[in-house]
């Protein structure tokens, strides 16, 4: 059997991890992968592909940034180039980006079974890209891993049910895992911060980074918590750039602690001694829950409700500065009864790529 995996953004490289390595020990499956080139800077995708050993992508597109219209376009000519010329049996896709409808397309235009990893996440948004990206993915797909119950369900609303819908778990499990044991606290220590006693936050949504008043509330926020509480961000680049062309970079800078992008090793050991996690990533939130660490979501909504059912996730719009620091004050506050079974058992990637196998 042979499989193309398309991965383009930080999160699906994380994903691809953990299947890649279940498919390398089946001796009946040859795994492609093609980078889309979503992220190219060094700091956003060169290091994950080393961490997690993943093999060197046989096809790198190179495409780069752009509208979401001009991306997802140069996206789908090259994958479909590949495609051409591979004749795979299966093409895997990942989450909700630009990658994976470019490489769900593609691949359907020429009668090429999709497999969709993380099928049926929804947050009833569709002002959101990545929405629209993950609902038409889920209609193009033959075959679709739902992470939880909740996701298998808002397939079934869509009439998509059946034995193309399998709950398999969320393979960002496994990798937590599988990778905690080897992250150690040297980031903790790098940074200067007090284990249990700092907030870590990521913002890189366009929603938050390209709306200067959301912005604003975010960053103005964080500074009125950072006197009691210091908040360690890691700066996208996205954000960064914007906080650059605002020339409020270095103010903010000297109330909070930004630090470049980190690799995975270096976020797990940030996330499992911090005592509060803020952060607009989907699978931030869920890592969070996974080290036992409350979350605040700077956010009007969460495609993992479970998270905010269960007491361990806070949706906090960021419509004012004073929303944001009394959402991260409540957050501080949070103790969680329990930690509910919601994303299986850490075996996701051995169920997907049997799955696989047996179709």
């Amino acid at each position: 059997m042979k499989v193309v995996t398309i991965v383009g953004a930080r999160p699906q490289f994380i994903k691809a991890g953990v299947v890649s390595r279940t498919f390398s020990s089946a001796s009946d499956v040859e795994e492609l992968i093609v980078h889309t080139g979503q992220h190219y800077d060094a700091t956003m995708s060169d290091i994950f592909f080393r961490e997690f050993e993943i093999p060197k992508p046989q096809f790198h597109l190179g495409v780069g940034s752009g509208s979401h219209g001009l991306q997802t376009g140069r996206m789908l000519e090259k994958i479909e180039s590949v495609l051409l010329g591979e004749k795979p049996d299966w093409v895997l896709v990942y989450g909700d980006t630009n990658s994976t409808l470019a490489g769900a397309l593609a691949a359907v235009k020429q009668h090429i079974k999709v497999a969709h990893v993380e099928a049926g996440l929804r947050s009833f948004n569709r002002l959101m890209p990545e929405e629209i990206n993950r609902i038409l993915t889920d209609h193009a797909s033959d075959l679709l891993f739902a992470p939880t119950l909740t996701a298998r369900t808002n397939l079934g609303f869509e009439g998509i049910s059946g034995d193309r819908v399998i709950i398999s778990g969320d393979v960002m499990l496994d990798a937590a895992m599988y990778y905690a044991k080897m992250a150690k606290n040297e980031a903790v220590v790098k940074y200067g911060v007090v284990p249990g006693h700092y907030i870590l936050a990521t913002i890189h949504r366009a929603e938050n980074t390209d709306d200067p008043d959301r912005l604003t509330a975010i960053m103005e926020g964080f500074v009125r918590v950072s006197d009691k509480m210091p908040i360690v961000l890691p700066l996208h680049p996205r954000t960064r750039n914007t906080l650059l062309s605002s020339n409020s970079l270095e103010r903010y800078g000297n109330k909070l602690l930004f630090i470049d992008p980190v690799g995975y090793f270096d976020m797990i050991s940030l996330e499992k001694n911090a005592c509060l996690i803020a952060t607009d990533s989907g699978g931030v939130q869920k890592e969070a829950f996974f080290f036992g660490v409350p979350c605040v979501t700077l956010r009007n909504e969460t495609e993992w409700v479970e998270l905010v059912e269960a007491g361990w996730n806070l949706i906090i719009p960021p419509i004012s500065a004073k929303n944001v620091a009394e959402g991260l004050q409540q957050g501080l506050m949070l103790s969680p009864p329990g930690k509910p079974d919601f994303y299986g058992n850490g075996n996701a990637g051995e169920i997907i790529v049997q799955a696989l196998l047996r179709k």
